[in-house]
C-alpha cells in the first residue's frame, strides 16, 4: 500500500555518502555539533518559559518539571542518536520515520516537524523581542512603543486599553538570521561557537551568585496545592500537584528542543557515524545539569507574583535588578548576553527547518524548491528564505506563550515517533550497523513514549486540539500533491 512505502535503508545511507554538486558540505566535527546543540538548547525555554511556568503551571516545583522533562529528552536521545549513528542523513525524525513506519508517517512527522523548528524560531524570536526592548532603554534610545512589538492578542499589565498589533523587532531578526544561514553553515557555526560561550558563562554567573540571595520563602511549599490559574490572555491551567508539574514539564520542554537538532546537520558532519551521537547525548547532558540548577536559583530569587505580572517579560533581568542589590552590572550583562544567545537559538532552528524540508523535497513530498542548493554557498537559499516569511507570520501575530506551547506538543509528538522508530528498525533490520546503540532497548523507547505522552497530557486540552488541526491542514497538503509526487509513487 502507498501509505507505507518506505525508503530503502540503502539508498538512505548512500545519499548520506554521496558527494559533489548539489550536495550539502560536510564541515561540522564533534565539538562544533555539541555547541550546535547547546546553542539550540540554551534559549527562550530557560530564560523565559520557565517563567511562563513557574507563573502558570508550578511555581517553585518548576524544578520537578525540568527533572521530567529532563528524563524524558534523555530517552528520546538514545533512540535519536542511535538513528543518527544508523542513517546519517539530513532530516532528522522525518528521515527515520521514512525507513521505518512508511511514507504517510514520514509526512506526519515532517510536518510535525514545521512546529518543532519553524514556530520554535518564531517563539523564540518573541523573545528576543522583549529582551531587544530593554537593551534599547539600558543604553538609553527609548523602547520601541508596545504596539509595535507584540501581538494583536497581548495587552498591557498596567494598562489593558493598550494592545499589540505586530512585532516588528521579531520580524527583524528572523531576517537577519536567515541572510546568515543562506551566506554558508560554517560561517553560522562559528557565529554560533561564540555565543555558546557567552550563553554558558550567564547561566554559571546567575547560578553561583544568585544562590546567596534564595528566599526560602519562595520555596515554600515547594509543591503548590493543586488548583487553577487563568493566563493573561484567558486560558484556564492546572496549577501545583502532580498536573501542574507535568504541565510545566509540558512547558519547559521546550528548553530542550536543540539536541535533536543536531541530528538535522548529519550531512554535514565530517564522521556522522561518530560525531552525531557525541553531538546528540553531550549537549544534552551538560544542559540539563544547568537547567535543574537555574531553575531552582531563578524560583527562589524572586515570587510566583512576579512572573505573572511585570516579571513575565524579560524576567531573569528583572529578577536580578528587583532581587540582587548591587548586582546592576549583572542584570545588564544579562540582558546583552541573553539576546546575542537567543539569536544562536533561531539559527539552529533555521538551519533545522531548512533541513527537513531539503530532504522532504528530495524524496518529492514537498516542491523541488526547498531543495535546491546555492551555486556558491551551497545552502538551501530557498528555503531558507520562505521559511522567513512563514516564521515572521506567526512572530508577528501571535504571543509567546501559545506559540511555545504549540512547538513542544508537536516536538514531544516527534519524539513518541522516533522511540517507536527505532525499536521498529531493531526489528525489522538487526543487521544494519550501529556506530551507537540506545541500551536497554525496546525499555528504553517505551519509557520514553511514557514520559512524553505524560507531558502532552499536562498540556491541556487546548494544545490537543491545535495538534489536531495542524495535522489535518497537514493531510489535506499529502492527499492533495505529496502522495501524487512522491519519488517512491511508482514503485
Amino acid at each position: 500500500m502507498s501509505l507505507t512505502r518506505t525508503k530503502p535503508i540503502d539508498q538512505l545511507i548512500a545519499e548520506g555518502a554521496a558527494t559533489g554538486e548539489g550536495t550539502l558540505k560536510r564541515t561540522l566535527g564533534p565539538g562544533a555539533l555539541v555547541a550546535l546543540g547547546i546553542g539550540a538548547i540554551i534559549g527562550a525555554g530557560l530564560f523565559v518559559r520557565t517563567a511562563a511556568a513557574i507563573a502558570d503551571r508550578a511555581g517553585p516545583s518548576v524544578v520537578l518539571a525540568f527533572v521530567v522533562a529532563g528524563i524524558g529528552c534523555a530517552f528520546a536521545g538514545l533512540c535519536y542518536a542511535e538513528f543518527a549513528s544508523m542513517i546519517p542523513i539530513a532530516g532528522s525524525a522525518y528521515t527515520y520515520s521514512y525507513a521505518t513506519m512508511g511514507e504517510l508517517m514520514a509526512w506526519i512527522i515532517g510536518w510535525d516537524l514545521v512546529l518543532e523548528y519553524a514556530v520554535g524560531a518564531a517563539t523564540v524570536a518573541i523573545a528576543w523581542s522583549e529582551y531587544f526592548n530593554r537593551v534599547l532603554h539600558l543604553v538609553g534610545i527609548g523602547a520601541i512603543p508596545y504596539q509595535w512589538c507584540h501581538s494583536p492578542l497581548e495587552r498591557m499589565h498596567d494598562n489593558p486599553s493598550v494592545h499589540g498589533i505586530m512585532n516588528l523587532p521579531a520580524i527583524g531578526i528572523l531576517l537577519v538570521l536567515t541572510a546568515l544561514l543562506v551566506r554558508g553553515t560554517q560561517e553560522s557555526a562559528w557565529v554560533n561557537n561564540i555565543i555558546v560561550i557567552t550563553k554558558v558563562t550567564i547561566v554559571l554567573m546567575v547560578i553561583v551568585l544568585g544562590w546567596g540571595f534564595i528566599n526560602p520563602a519562595n520555596h515554600t511549599p515547594f509543591i503548590p496545592e493543586a488548583t487553577q490559574y487563568v493566563t493573561p490572555t484567558g486560558i484556564t491551567h492546572h496549577y501545583g500537584g502532580i498536573m501542574g508539574i507535568l504541565g510545566a514539564a509540558g512547558v519547559v520542554f521546550f528548553a530542550f528542543i536543540g539536541f535533536d537538532a543536531v541530528s538535522t546537520t548529519a550531512q554535514e558532519a565530517k564522521n556522522p557515524k561518530r560525531d552525531m551521537p557525541i553531538g546528540i547525548l553531550g549537549s544534552l547532558a551538560i544542559c540539563t545539569v544547568l537547567y535543574v540548577l537555574f531553575s531552582y536559583v531563578l524560583s527562589g530569587i524572586a515570587t510566583v507574583q512576579d512572573f505573572r505580572t511585570v516579571g513575565r517579560e524579560a524576567s531573569v533581568a528583572y529578577a536580578i535588578t528587583k532581587y540582587m542589590p548591587g548586582y546592576a552590572w549583572l542584570s545588564n550583562f544579562v540582558t546583552f548576553a541573553i539576546l546575542a544567545g537567543f539569536s544562536s537559538v533561531i539559527l539552529v532552528m533555521l538551519l533545522g527547518q531548512s533541513r527537513v524540508f531539503y530532504s522532504m523535497s528530495h524524496d518529492g513530498l514537498v516542491p523541488k524548491v526547498f531543495s535546491e542548493v546555492h551555486p556558491r554557498f551551497k545552502t538551501p537559499y530557498k528555503s531558507n528564505w520562505l521559511f522567513f516569511f512563514f516564521t515572521a507570520i506567526f512572530a508577528a501575530f501571535l504571543p509567546e506563550d501559545i506559540v511555545g506551547e504549540m512547538t513542544s506538543i508537536g516536538t514531544l509528538f516527534a519524539f513518541i515517533l522516533v522511540c517507536i522508530g527505532v525499536w521498529i528498525m531493531r526489528v525489522k533490520r538487526p543487521d544494519i550497523p550501529r556506530a551507537f546503540k540506545a541500551p536497554v532497548l525496546p525499555v528504553t523507547a517505551i519509557l520514553g513514549i511514557v514520559v512524553c505522552l505524560s507531558m502532552i497530557y499536562g498540556l491541556g486540552w487546548t494544545n490537543w486540539a491545535r495538534l489536531i488541526v495542524w495535522l489535518l491542514i497537514g493531510f489535506i497538503i499529502y492527499f492533495g500533491y505529496s502522495r501524487k509526487h512522491s519519488l517512491l509513487a511508482g514503485r
